[in-house]
């Protein structure tokens, strides 16, 4: 199989590659898209088969289950059991940007994204190609493009470098990364998981990455685990 390479600074090139984006993961393919933080690996969210093949190109297990970005916060009603109060804030301080929510997911939706012990890792990336993508395809499974155990491609020669024909599509939306120069953690979103908060446990933050765990803390107060 051979890949194609989707220049997103050409309008027409950008539309074209979004229907075809489209085609591949209706049929249980992986894309590359470039976010604010790093270039992801995605497929549909809502195929089990997608999100294992997935898994297997990153060469990981069901333990690692991958987040899942929307193009719109409006999206997240319909993913998770409830939004609490804190996280809303979170999503209203920090979205679009770089900051994942792990939320009780909704136990209507038909998904299997791993082992997730009823939970699901949401982000709306601040990237405006991801973003018109994932607006037309619906929320996306997306990790970062690498391998495990390799650094997260930045452009898409790296991602390319990484998979190679083994994904079909890539979108090259350029270098990405540099909304967040003075990151104190990793290249990676700032995970924190809100996910206990209903039954009165904790904050806690599972990743620390672009955005320091200071600036969640004073946008959602209560307690946080140390």
């Amino acid at each position: 199989m051979s890949y194609e390479i989707v220049d997103t600074g050409n309008a027409e090139s950008l539309r074209e590659g979004i229907e075809r984006a489209r085609e591949l993961l209706s049929e249980g393919h992986s894309i590359v898209i470039p976010t604010d933080t790093v270039y992801g690996v995605g497929c549909d969210a809502f195929s089990p088969t997608a999100v294992n093949d997935l898994l297997a190109l990153k060469g990981r297990g069901r333990h690692m289950p991958p987040p899942v970005l929307v193009g719109s916060a409006e999206e997240v009603p319909r993913l998770v059991w409830n939004i609490p109060a804190g996280a809303q804030a979170l999503m209203d301080a920090f979205w679009p940007g770089g900051v994942t929510i792990v939320f009780r997911a909704s136990p209507e939706l038909t998904w299997d994204l791993g082992d997730t012990q009823g939970t699901v890792a949401l982000r709306m990336p601040d990237h405006p190609v991801a973003r018109e993508l994932l607006v037309s395809t619906g929320p996306m499974a997306v990790s970062s493009a690498n391998v495990t155990g390799a650094l997260p491609a930045l452009n898409v020669d790296e991602a390319v470098a990484h998979f190679g024909d083994r994904v079909p599509l890539y979108f090259d939306g350029g270098p990405v990364g540099a909304s967040y120069p003075d990151a104190p953690g990793n290249a990676g979103s700032t995970i924190v998981d809100a996910s206990a908060l209903d039954s009165g446990g904790p904050w806690r933050v599972i990743r620390h990455g672009v955005v320091p765990e200071d600036s969640l803390r004073q946008v959602a107060r209560g307690e946080w685990e140390t």
